[in-house]
């Protein structure tokens, strides 16, 4: 018969509020993103788009700036291609619930 006996308070009690809490941060954040990705994917959202594609007629992209808000909450960008400024605009659209904000994007113009 062995004569070690595990101790009244096993090792797993002392590890089990640091092994939830590690667990825990490692679930994604219900909170919106930071600006910094927010307006990362605005650009990815006008970058692969083939509206904005079409509209200045596949040149290349010489700048993407965000110049404003409409009153509808829309967010307004500038896309400057060699002798134009194409203005494209990304209503939010809001998630039901915890989640990121995404963006249906609108191309009201084209380059001639």
């Amino acid at each position: 018969m062995s004569r070690f006996q595990p101790a009244p308070f096993p090792m797993a009690r002392y590890l089990a509020l640091p092994l939830a809490a590690l667990a825990l941060s490692a679930l994604p954040a219900s909170a919106a993103l930071s600006g910094f990705y927010d307006s990362g994917e605005q650009i990815g959202l006008i970058l692969g788009s083939e509206a904005v594609a079409d509209a200045v007629h596949q040149a290349p992209i010489g700048a993407i700036t965000n110049t404003g808000t409409r009153k509808d909450g829309a967010k307004e960008w500038t896309v400057r291609v060699q002798e134009c400024d194409l203005k494209v605009y990304l209503k939010p659209i809001l998630p039901n619930g915890p989640g990121k904000t995404t963006y249906e994007i609108e191309v009201p113009g084209r380059c001639d």
